[in-house]
């Protein structure tokens, strides 16, 4: 298959990280990406890298294939040695399962405190065939894409070069993986590898109508993994997505959107269904972008909780109304300008804190 990828980009890189960003650059061809979870194998020095690269040597010694065409991806707990001979017994095991899709079993396996399967698909006519795109995701806690504990895999049967594919799944996934927060925290071993085999006999070529189709089911697949993840955030009780318009541009949209979605009293009021609009306009207040806060709208679940020039026209029980249900749509208008986004975070509740003071444990 072609592969293209997106890696994290914190400091600090888990050993599969590092290892996979050099196989996408030297090989042009690959076959497989080998996964663990439970253990993040980051930090773990060259004790760690070798054990990604037994992973990786398992792998193509049980598939029968060159060990430089196959990926390795890790999450879980970081700091620690991976359990790697419990890890090649494993690896030589999953040889006689690999029959059919198994798919979900795949990215079940995948999990750590996720408390659902995040799996989609996508079947479309591309020239005259029928294409499918597959995608996985895991990710719960320590999300903030910057490229989350996050991975996500895609597999499509589409034929496409290399650069181009790489082009797609970077443009994509800014407006969709890199969208999502739960908690501000980047996580080590965030990636994404997309595999295309062009098994289906169409070809996406650029500058044709098979491209644009292409990129817009790409970008479905990765938006529907990247909600799910908000939805699945670690003690989440309320999905959120949050849309800035008329702000000077697209960038200060994002800025702002972004901004509202990390903001810790933003997020435990709309927890506790109060529509406090003060923190909100708080937030974008802080985020660095011009505008004049006395255009700032909001509108909550179709409810207008804030009108220009500070007007409120609801008592305090009716506006947090507008937040009761798992799904909120925030929408902020500036009043200012073309510029939009949307970015997609979830709510903090007091169940966070407690998956997190014993993640380790």
């Amino acid at each position: 298959a072609t592969a293209a990828a997106v890696f994290t980009l914190n400091k600090v890189q888990a050993a599969p990280v590092l290892v996979s960003k050099k196989i996408l650059s030297e090989s042009k061809c690959h076959k497989a990406i080998i996964i663990n979870s439970g253990n993040a194998n980051a930090c773990t020095g060259p004790e760690g890298d070798e054990n990604a690269q037994k992973m990786i040597y398992e792998t193509a010694k049980m598939l029968g294939v060159e060990s430089d065409k196959i990926f390795v991806a890790s999450t879980g707990v970081i700091g620690e040695q991976l359990p790697i001979e419990k890890i090649i017994s494993g690896i030589q095991n999953i040889g006689s399962e690999l029959k059919g899709r198994n798919f979900s079993a795949a990215a079940e396996a995948i999990m750590t405190t996720d408390t659902f399967v995040k799996t989609v698909s996508s079947t479309f006519q591309m020239n005259g065939e029928e294409v499918t795109i597959y995608g996985m995701a895991k990710g719960s806690g320590m999300i903030h894409p910057n490229m989350a504990t996050m991975l996500g895999f895609v597999l499509t049967d589409a034929a496409i070069d290399k650069n181009n594919f790489q082009k797609l799944l970077k443009k994509s996934t800014d407006r969709t993986f890199n969208r999502i927060i739960v908690d501000g925290d980047t996580s080590t071993n965030d990636m994404v590898i997309a595999l295309a085999n062009g098994a289906s006999g169409a070809s996406v070529i650029p500058e044709t109508e098979s491209y644009k189709i292409f990129e817009e089911e790409l970008f479905q697949v990765l938006r529907k993994l990247s909600i799910d993840i908000v939805r699945d955030g670690e003690g989440a009780t309320k999905g959120i997505e949050i849309r800035v318009e008329g702000a000077v541009n697209d960038a200060d949209a994002e800025r702002a959107a972004r901004t509202v979605a990390l903001s810790p009293l933003v997020k435990t009021a709309i927890h506790g269904e109060d529509a406090n609009w003060g923190r909100i306009i708080a937030a974008v207040g802080y985020s660095g972008i011009d505008f004049d806060p006395a255009k700032f709208e909001i509108i909550i679940n179709g409810t207008q909780i804030l009108h220009q020039d500070y007007l409120v026209k609801l008592s305090n029980a009716e506006a947090n109304l507008s937040l009761v249900g798992p799904n909120i749509e925030l929408l902020i208008n500036l009043n200012g300008g073309e510029g939009r986004a949307t970015c997609w975070t979830c709510d903090f509740s007091e169940e966070y804190v407690k998956i997190n003071g014993s993640y380790r444990s």
